[in-house]
């Protein structure tokens, strides 16, 4: 076997382990740490909950909740010079996805200056960040977890993808009782992504015995979990759907993507789309474009998701791609490209800027541009 790496924060998990965060903080040097989140965790009481926790350990802090979806290059900016004014130290980022990447965003240009798009690409981060405490509140985006930031550049309407080991947080603190309060649609499409990041790293190119462990885990576990959340998300399935997310965010966090999450990218970019409902839509087209590339790993998908093996690779691979397509479709995800992109004239564009995107690198099968287009097309 060729020699491999695998990343990961310390990882604090169970019911009521946000209690944790201010102990994390202050183990990590914190006397004035700064909180990033954004208003729907103010709203449900989260945010108010991880203050008094802060201030119960002697911390003063500071909040900075200027986050929406899909964050932006000006938020980070602002947020790094509200990190310097009030001469903050530990960041802990409270939240699903947008909320930790712009988080990392902020750290990044705090610590080494610049501007985010300076980072954009693989290893271009060459100062040391300062620490982080990361507390999801959705199963899905693995950000807590990963060596990955995802932050929209307004000016060009691209999603950066920025890669780099520094990018993974000192301390994860995963509290499933934070899942509670999401709204139903949100656990779903945070799943779908999770169970995304499970299939693109399982099949990625550099996937290794390590990640392909968390990968086929998070794929069983999401496929059993995820219809029981849309029937009634009690907190033990929010549980089970925290501990696939965590397996998932390891294994493409250390494997990496593929195309699905390269056109997600721009999807996210240039329509501002909530991110997990682009993989309902794009992943059943992207893994029938792999399949010759990566048949017996997606035999494998097949058989955890149609239960059985059927008489050949082939068929198993492709009726575990029907199931998923009908797991979708009973949760009321979106199906159709055509439901997320206002006129087909955006695909070429579209598929241009994906085929730029560092989660490519690592598709299984090689893909340009028109590969690219050729897979919207069969989802329009």
């Amino acid at each position: 076997m060729e020699i491999t790496k695998f990343s990961i924060p310390e990882i604090i998990f169970g019911r009521g382990a946000l209690k944790y965060a201010g102990l994390c903080a202050k183990r990590l040097g914190a006397e004035k740490p700064m909180v990033v989140s954004d208003p729907g965790l103010h709203e449900c009481g989260w945010v108010s909950h991880l203050l008094e926790v802060l201030a119960g350990e002697g911390l003063e802090w500071c909040y900075f909740e200027d986050v929406v979806s899909n964050p932006r290059d000006t938020q980070v900016a602002h947020g790094a010079l509200f990190y310097a004014e009030h001469k903050a130290d530990v960041i802990i980022a409270l939240g699903g996805g947008s909320p930790m990447d712009a988080a990392k965003g902020i750290a990044v240009v705090a610590s080494n200056g610049g501007s985010i798009q300076d980072y954009e690409g693989a290893n271009r981060i060459h100062r040391p960040l300062p620490p982080m405490v990361f507390l999801p509140s959705t199963a899905g985006s693995g950000s807590d977890i990963s060596q990955f930031a995802i932050i929209t550049d307004t000016r060009r309407r691209l999603k950066m993808t920025i890669v780099s080991r520094t990018l993974v947080p000192n301390i994860s603190i995963i509290d499933p009782n934070v899942l509670t309060t999401k709204p139903r649609y949100l656990v779903l499409a945070a799943a779908v992504d999770a169970l995304a990041h499970a299939i693109e790293s399982y099949v990625s190119i550099i996937a290794s015995p390590f990640t392909e462990l968390q990968s086929l885990k998070a794929i069983e576990m999401i496929s059993i979990h995820l219809p029981r959340a849309a029937q009634e998300p009690t907190l033990e399935i929010l549980e089970s759907l925290s501990i696939a997310s965590t397996a998932a965010g390891m294994a493409f966090s250390n494997a990496s993507l593929g195309a699905d999450h390269a056109l997600a990218h721009s999807l996210g970019g240039m329509f501002d789309i909530l991110h997990g409902e682009v993989h309902s839509v794009l992943l059943p087209a992207v893994m029938r474009f792999n399949m010759d590339a990566a048949l017996p790993k997606m035999a494998q998908i097949g058989k955890i998701l149609i239960g059985k093996n059927l008489r050949s690779e082939r068929q198993t691979a492709q009726a575990g791609i029907e199931a998923l397509e009908h797991l979708f479709a009973s949760l009321g995800m979106k199906q159709c490209l055509r439901d997320l992109v206002p006129e087909p004239s955006h695909l070429p564009q579209l598929c241009r800027m994906a085929a730029q995107d560092a989660c490519l690198l690592t598709n299984p099968r090689p893909a340009k541009w028109d590969d690219l287009l050729a897979i919207c097309e069969e989802a329009w």
